[in-house]
């Protein structure tokens, strides 16, 4: 084997096929979802994932994040199982990390060789509704898991082939969307029935060794290319960060804190540490999230993505898979039970985005500290707004996962209205006039939304919904108060804002009464802005205002540019721009490291940012 060489000795053009059939794989049981799916959550919103693991329950594609085998294995003995069999389940505290929230539904599928189990398939989305306290299953105000919906530990949905009806009649009975709940079920376990022959055919190709062997070689060279790439580029050190949700539904707004002790040493077989220690008591409310089981195996790969910001360039950022293979470079220590990462049952976890989706940013919060700025800032990208009621039909529900403005960079601006979930994407507006008994008036960017900067950040949405009959209004959102963080001298994000009829609605709603007529205005999160806006080329704000994502007012009381704005033209007044960028730093003084925006003072008791902020 040669230096640098991952492979174990493995054919490459071995290796090359069964990458290539993983990968294919894993886009067919997706393309396979999705054409059969439902439900607009599944079949138009994409909000599901696909993913193929090996008998040691490791994870080996690589493309998105996907939930965990390890529930199922250890629920059901491997030598138990036998060809045509699905596992089911969306217990959060008996999934060891791998489920968040109860509308998280999961299924696999065991893979044979043999007549011996070889690997699995799996696909877990969220789904319309699975009963509960509110439609959806996401009620905002729940003080317990019992009012989200319907729990299921890990069963055989199919054995052998065969449906265990009973089962799933008890599932749609829960729900108020049964037959969409019945189609998205049936699509998925079908998909991976057929993903499971497509890995079959596979092994029956190439024998069982050398695949296995092939496998061994992919997790490998992750780990290594990691190692290398990425870790690397960190200094040797302790560095610590945190940053908060600001309401969990039940108590007045607050900061709830997630922090991360961040320990690197380069030479150890463990390189990074990762430790928790000062996050927050579980909240009352739902934004808990189950993460410390099977060692943080699920929060190891739903981190390590933020790692890929280090390698050399964005193209090769976009070539590192994150699979297995990450998993024996992080070690996590999570604090005692009854925190916001330790929740002890039955905390109430449907909102728990608030809390995974942060702790992207709190390491990406670290890693600047620790690389001077080299990470992108903050975004926010998710969040669920919709509205339920009844129409000609009977009952309906309609809830999308907009996305927001991601963090500026060192080499670029944030992009638009993304989401956080690989493929995913809004409910076009033309599906949901004709579906749902509301207009769609509006669907564009926000402008002024993006973290001012030398690189600005991303922009979110602008949405405006008309109701067409009486409806009630829902969101789960985080970022209401709080912003998306600026960094290296960059200004934070707008934060998420909704009003109807010029009366702004909380984060959190479970059914706001909307009559008929009234205007749903959405506006999502602008992602934070990557150094110091005063530094922009004039010459990029006016491009800006000409394409509608900074106006005037924004261009100069933000960027301290000054346009001449003539025939739908805007040029800089360079002498007018430069005599007001020097007024405006020297009235601002030192731009600071982190800037949490105007919302931090409100939950903070004045401050205008935290202790750990400090870069020294």
């Amino acid at each position: 084997m040669t230096s640098g060489d991952t492979t174990g000795g493995v054919d490459p053009i071995l290796l090359e096929i069964v990458e290539g059939t993983l990968a294919s794989v894993e886009r067919e049981v997706e393309t396979a979802i999705a054409r059969t799916a439902r439900s607009p959550m599944i079949r138009d919103a994409h909000d599901f994932r696909a993913g193929i693991h090996d008998r040691r329950l490791r994870k080996l594609t690589g493309r998105s994040y996907s939930a965990l085998v390890q529930p199922i294995a250890r629920d059901f003995p491997l030598d138990t199982m036998r060809p045509g069999d699905v596992f089911f389940h969306n217990d959060v505290y008996l999934s060891e990390g791998g489920i968040g929230h109860l509308p998280d539904l999961c299924v696999t599928v065991p893979v044979f060789h043999g007549g011996e189990v070889v690997a699995f398939v799996q696909a877990f989305g969220h789904h319309d509704d699975i009963g509960g306290a509110v439609p959806g299953s996401m009620p905002s105000h729940a003080r317990s898991a019992f009012e989200e919906g319907l729990m299921v530990p890990p069963i055989k949905l199919w054995d052998r082939g065969v449906p265990n009806e009973a089962a799933l009649r008890i599932m749609t009975r829960n729900s108020r969307m049964p037959d969409s709940l019945a189609g998205d079920l049936d699509a998925e376990c079908s998909a991976c029935l057929m993903g499971a022959r497509r890995l079959g055919e596979l092994f029956d190709r190439y024998g069982r060794a050398a695949v296995e062997t092939c496998f061994d070689a992919i997790i490998g060279k992750t780990t290594e290319t990691f190692r290398r790439e990425l870790l690397a580029k960190i200094p040797d050190g302790t560095y610590v960060w945190e940053d908060y949700a600001e309401h969990d539904g039940v108590d007045p707004p607050r900061l709830h804190t997630q922090r991360i002790t961040l320990t690197v040493d380069n030479t150890a077989p463990v390189p990074l540490v990762i430790d928790f220690t000062g996050t927050s008591p579980q909240a009352k409310g739902p934004i808990n999230h189950a993460g410390d089981y099977a060692d943080g195996v699920f929060l190891k790969k739903w981190l390590a993505p933020i790692l890929r910001n280090l390698a050399d360039s964005p193209e090769r950022a976009a070539e590192l898979d994150v699979n297995e293979g990450v998993v024996p470079l992080i070690e996590m220590r999570f604090p005692e039970k009854g925190t916001l990462l330790t929740p002890v049952f039955p905390a109430p976890t449907n909102a728990r985005t608030f809390v995974i989706l942060r702790l992207l940013g709190v390491l990406a919060g670290v890693l600047a500290k620790a690389t001077g700025g080299r990470m992108p800032a903050d975004q926010e990208t998710i969040r669920y707004t919709g509205v339920y009621g009844d129409d000609d039909r009977g009952p309906y529900l309609m809830r999308e996962v907009l996305g927001g403005g991601s963090g500026g960079r060192y080499y670029a601006d944030g992009e638009d209205t993304i989401h956080v979930v690989p493929d995913s994407r809004n409910i076009p507006a033309e599906f949901a006039e004709a579906r749902w008994p509301f207009l769609v008036e509006r669907l564009g960017l926000a402008a002024d939304s993006g973290g001012p900067g030398l690189h600005r950040g991303g922009l979110g949405y602008d949405k405006h919904i008309r109701m067409l009959r009486d409806a009630h209004y829902m969101s789960i959102a985080d970022r209401s108060i709080l912003s998306c963080w600026g960094v290296n001298g960059g200004r934070a994000g707008s934060p998420f804002r909704v009003d109807i009829d010029g009366v702004e609605m909380d984060g959190l709603v479970d059914g706001h009464p909307v009559h008929k007529g009234q205007v749903i205005r959405i506006r999502t999160t602008g992602g934070g802005g990557w150094g110091d806006p005063f530094d922009r080329d004039p010459s990029a704000v006016a491009a800006d205002v000409r394409d509608g994502k900074v106006t005037l007012t924004g261009a100069r009381d933000d960027y301290g540019v000054i346009l001449i704005v003539a025939d739908a033209d805007a040029e800089v007044d360079a002498a007018a721009t430069a005599e007001l960028r020097n007024r405006l730093r020297a009235d601002r003084g030192p731009a600071p490291f982190f800037d949490r925006g105007p919302g931090y003072p409100r939950l903070s008791g004045g401050r205008s940012g935290a202790d750990v902020d400090q870069t020294y």
